[in-house]
């Protein structure tokens, strides 16, 4: 329904009929230049096709980043810009792009890769694509948290190299949902909707700290609030949901570890950042708590010889909370709406406002 509903949204495209005149050739030459940072997918390179509005260049490629050098170069002069969180957008790109870029449209829901004090004092104007992947994400963390806690990955891995052997009381025992206190860390449209998911394995109580009561939005999952502390001693599954600000910069640490159950399983698909990733191994390793699952690390890619790969109770995914082809589709459908709108002087559909 999201990516239909975006597709909708009327982007007036230049009416060009029989061949391309010297005259709409030299009208195509004065259309806004925008740079694509990204592949993206197809639905939204339709829209910026079709809509006869930009003349966009493509960097083409969805497996390798646009390198730093390269972005530089191909920023300057540009109108708008569409990227990914893969490309950090600060003083020196902007910089490099120079007056002309007035539109920055992300395709993220964070935007922790935006610098946004020099936007602001540039007065860019900044889309982003929030709501869309709600239910992506819900589901991912769903997934993500069952895996961890029922030991999932373990048990494969043992099923595949021979480990399977004789019936045995104890052996891949994890943790059940019925009955527990789920936590949520940062109260939003996606932890309301891990609650709504989680319900029905009949949770006894879900629990939540913010940066101020939410009692809308508690209301809908019949959310308790409580202090940070009390978060992390009530909490059986902790899964944190909370934007990377400076304020939530490593709030996950050895305070917040220590204080949990070691029965508790700790779910992040935020930001990495929001979590001291040496703490977390600390607290994994010393049985602590019992397990992690980590969809989102610092860096990213993590490397393989990371620490917190040897530890059979973390879970960690390469980012792909979001990754669902309907998802992904009405994230660049709305990224391109809001450039294209941002372009046009008009609101954007989501617009992140400074």
């Amino acid at each position: 329904m999201a990516l239909r509903r975006l597709q909708k949204i009327a982007v007036t495209p230049l009416n060009i009929t029989g061949g391309l005149t010297s005259n709409i050739q030299r009208e195509m030459s004065t259309l806004p230049r925008v740079y694509v940072t990204r592949q993206i997918p197809p639905e939204g390179l339709k829209i910026l096709r079709k809509s006869g509005q930009v003349q966009f260049e493509l960097w083409d490629s969805d497996d390798i980043p646009v390198p730093r050098k390269e972005l530089l170069q191909k920023v300057k002069g540009v109108d708008g810009l569409l990227c990914t969180l893969t490309e950090t957008i600060d003083a020196e790109l902007l910089d490099a792009a120079g007056p002309n870029l007035k539109v920055l449209s992300t395709m993220s829901v964070g935007f922790d890769h935006l610098s946004l004090d020099e936007l602001k004092k540039r007065g860019i104007r900044i889309g982003y694509t929030p709501e869309v992947l709600t239910d992506a994400v819900a589901e991912l963390t769903v997934a993500l948290l069952l895996a961890t806690s029922r030991r999932l990955i373990e048990a494969t891995h043992e099923a595949k190299t021979g480990g399977w052997g004789t019936w045995r009381t104890l052996w891949l025992c994890g943790y059940e949902l019925a009955n527990s206190t789920v936590g949520i860390l940062g109260l939003g449209r996606i932890g309301v909707a891990i609650a709504e998911r989680l319900a029905p394995f009949k949770v006894k109580k879900f629990i939540y700290t913010d940066v101020a009561p939410r009692p809308e939005l508690a209301s809908a999952i019949n959310a308790e609030y409580v202090s940070f502390d009390e978060l992390a001693k009530q909490s059986d599954f902790l899964a944190v949901c909370c934007a990377l600000t400076p304020e939530t910069k490593e709030i996950c640490n050895k305070n917040l570890f220590s204080k949990m159950k070691k029965t508790s399983i700790f779910i992040n698909t935020s930001r990495g950042g929001v979590v001291n990733q040496e703490d977390l191994y600390e607290a994994l390793s010393t049985g602590q708590i019992a397990g992690a699952g980590l969809d989102v690390t610092v860096p990213e890619p993590l490397p393989t010889n990371h620490p917190l790969f040897t530890l059979k109770n973390c879970v960690i995914l390469p980012h792909i909370a979001s990754a669902s082809y309907t998802t992904r589709d009405a994230m660049s459908s709305l990224a391109a709406n809001n450039l294209l709108l941002g372009l046009r002087g008009q609101p954007m559909i989501k617009e992140l406002k400074l």
